[in-house]
């Protein structure tokens, strides 16, 4: 029986993983990036696979999700089976620090809530650009303090949330970190945290039969893994007043300048 450690080990035991913003926020970023059909695009931090099946699906494109989790891989690559595109949306394992491919290889590099959560974010950072092809766009949603110095409660909560080891940024933050690894900002919006909104958007993401996969098996997990309920109850915990004014998403658009 697999041991669940992580919320990450629980995500792809369940096949469930999510981002601020939802498919809106995916959709603004392949405007904002300029995707074509045909394209090859990246996505780092792929999760369960959701993003990029989608946008095989949608627009056209040729999907290549990397995680660095074992069991994410494996969800992704069920799901693009269930989808029957596995020759449009493949997936490997990877660090988002140390991507192996070549560079100057992408079209567009997508990044969905994955870039907080690596050790060293302008590594990360920097491995994006260096498989962008020139002139191509990278895209990312990741979460963002809407105000410089938030209260102590707010950062300790959102911590705990995030499994403890994610730094997030302002606005201002996250484009330095883009600008030093070489990037032209071009876009840099930033959202509060709306959770009804946020609540609705992955209903319709994953549709009832996905939604019912999803809770069977999280139902099961429940059950059969009693270190999971641990967890779930610190996921559980209220969250603390004024989040919303302090906390929310931005979608951060740079592209590689040309040779």
């Amino acid at each position: 029986m697999t041991h669940i450690k992580t919320v990450f080990d629980f995500q792809a035991e369940v096949g469930l993983t999510k981002h601020m913003g939802n498919l809106p926020a995916t959709r603004e970023l392949v405007k904002f990036c300029q995707i074509l059909p045909d394209y090859c695009v990246l996505d780092v931090g792929s999760g369960a696979g959701r993003t990029p099946v989608y946008l095989a699906k949608q627009y056209d494109v040729r999907m290549v999700g990397v995680d660095i989790h074992p069991g994410m891989v494996a969800a992704s690559r069920a799901l693009a089976r269930r989808e029957k595109l596995e020759g449009r949306a493949i997936f490997r394992q990877a660090d988002a620090q140390d991507l192996p491919f070549e560079d100057d290889f992408f079209d567009a590099v997508i990044a969905e809530s994955v870039t907080a959560f690596t050790p060293n974010q302008q590594q990360a950072l920097r491995e994006y650009v260096r498989v962008l092809k020139p002139g191509g766009f990278l895209g990312m949603n990741e979460s963002t303090y809407l105000h410089s110095n938030p209260p102590a409660l707010i950062v300790t909560w959102v911590s705990q949330e995030a499994a403890m080891f994610a730094r997030f940024h302002t606005r201002q933050g996250w484009q330095v970190l883009m600008k030093n690894a070489g990037l032209e900002v071009m876009t840099a919006r930033v959202f509060p945290l709306d959770v009804r909104r946020e609540t609705v958007q992955t209903m319709r993401r994953y549709g009832v039969r996905g939604l019912v996969r999803t809770w069977s098996r999280t139902l099961g997990v429940y059950v059969t893994h009693p270190e999971v309920r641990q967890i779930m109850k610190q996921g559980a915990s209220d969250a603390p007043a004024g989040l919303v004014d302090y906390f929310g998403y931005g979608l951060y658009v740079g592209r590689k300048p040309d040779d």
